[in-house]
């Protein structure tokens, strides 16, 4: 009998880790990319990004409330077009969770913490590892406390940068007239803002890792759209207002050419430490290590469940009730990816694999809508996850060849264990001898414990 996941995440405790893994590390970086591809508009692919990322937003927040489990878009991929598609998506989503995870430990141990201490950067990546594993193993609601404080300091960093500016410009130091500029001169104004859009975009990425919380929610109808659109139109403000004061105080070469674009805005302000912001640098990588590998854990775990990775991965700690061997090995495997690689470019083969999984979750609640689902559930009109389907359409061609292949070191693995779990499922198993031939259909005699009163059908592999 598979232990449940303890239901001990309220909204309040959602909307911090959400806002949290939105307000991520590369934000300290993002401004600067994207006036070196924009101009001095930086705001413009920051409003036209946060647009995108919410039609897709959109799908997420039906699905979770239709099927509040852990294992999100794989899970929701599975029931819509089976187990080769689920897998591809998992392993693209878990693939990308645990690279990021890597990379943003090694980040942790680099200039920043370099500018505090000198200590050896492999030992602070093993040590921060082992720490980042032991609070998720200890527990979702003390992990999210930790996340909450976390959350707290990172967003009142970056208010205090808009304060900054708006000083610069209040005491006439600053230059409106670069709000309205766009483009450069080898480049058309379109050009420019689609090429800082699809950076402005991995800004907005983090939402997804939410779904895969959600049987861990206590009414997650109620609470995960919420948590999720407030989070997301929160961090929009504070990446506009950002976007605004960094461009009208700072010139757009100066900020496209600095590692640190915010610093840049404190040092024109002044009267500010630069080694402030190197701390409130590492609260925010650590705390987005955190929430990736809280996603990554519970991924693997629910993929598990559905057969998509071996029945291990299931396993909960008594007590805690946390997936102690899914945290162990992700954990592990970041840990690995800390030590061997660097973290040079990974932001767009990120951006790469997750357009793989939102156009996947996009096209997943067009085709769910035929299942009732848990009644009362968030539904969104339909013309949303289109246009959010158009849109990850659209932004594979601003990829870059590079890119895509290195996306593609990870993408063609994905497939094969795809094709391999499908070929289980036509047998009648999974990856642990017990995946249902047709994902959902061939269970909808069955009741989830959930769902008995509306009588709605219950999920294939789920065995609570």
């Amino acid at each position: 009998m598979t232990v449940a996941l303890k239901r001990a995440v309220t909204t309040p405790l959602l909307f911090f880790f959400i806002l949290g893994d939105i307000l991520g590390a590369g934000v300290y970086v993002l401004v600067g990319s994207i006036a070196g591809e924009s101009g001095g508009a930086v705001w413009l692919p920051l409003v036209v990004a946060l647009a995108l990322a919410a039609l897709t937003a959109g799908s997420y927040a039906e699905l979770a409330t239709k099927y509040p489990r852990a294992g999100g878009s794989a899970h929701y991929v599975t029931a819509a077009f089976g187990p080769a598609a689920g897998s591809f998506v998992g392993f693209c989503m878990l693939g990308a969770g645990m690279v990021s995870v890597g990379a943003l430990t090694a980040a942790f141990a680099g200039d920043y913490l370099q500018t505090l201490v000198s200590w050896p950067a492999a030992a602070v990546v093993v040590v921060l590892s082992i720490l980042l594993a032991a609070v998720n193993i200890r527990g979702i609601r003390e992990s999210l406390g930790v996340n909450v404080a976390a959350t707290v300091v990172e967003l009142g960093g970056l208010l205090l940068i808009v304060g900054l500016g708006a000083w610069v410009m209040a005491r006439g130091d600053a230059d409106v007239q670069r709000l309205t500029e766009i483009g450069g001169p080898d480049r058309g104004a379109a050009g420019a803002v689609l090429a800082g859009t699809v950076l402005a975009f991995y800004s907005f990425v983090g939402f997804e890792t939410s779904v895969n919380l959600a049987e861990e929610v206590e009414d997650p109808r109620r609470s995960y759209p919420r948590a999720l659109f407030g989070a997301l139109l929160t961090a929009g403000l504070v990446y506009v207002l950002l976007g605004v004061v960094a461009s009208a105080s700072v010139p757009v070469e100066r900020l496209a050419g600095s590692s640190g674009p915010l610093l840049e805005v404190v040092r024109v302000a002044g009267g500010v430490p630069d080694r402030l912001f190197s701390v409130i640098a590492l609260v925010a990588v650590a705390n987005g290590a955190l929430l990736t590998g809280i996603m990554s854990s519970r991924l693997a775990y629910g993929m598990a469940r559905d057969g998509l990775l071996p029945g291990v991965f299931g396993r909960v700690l008594p007590g805690r009730r946390t997936p102690w061997v899914a945290i162990v090995a992700t954990a592990a495997v970041s840990l690995v990816l800390a030590l061997t690689g660097g973290v040079d470019a990974l932001a767009a083969t990120l951006v790469l694999l997750l357009l793989f999984v939102f156009a996947a979750v996009d096209a997943a609640v067009l085709v769910l809508r035929r299942d009732p689902g848990r009644a009362g559930h968030f539904r969104v009109p339909t013309a949303v996850p289109v246009a959010g389907l158009l849109s990850c359409l659209f932004l594979f061609t601003r990829i870059e060849r590079e890119v895509w292949l290195r996306g593609l070191v990870l993408v063609v693995p994905a497939a094969a264990l795809a094709l391999l779990n499908a070929r289980r499922a036509r047998g009648g198993a999974g990856a642990d001898g017990r995946f249902a031939k047709d994902g959902y259909r061939t269970v909808r005699r069955r009741t989830h414990p959930d769902q008995q009163r509306a009588g709605q059908a219950r999920p294939a592999g789920d065995r609570r």
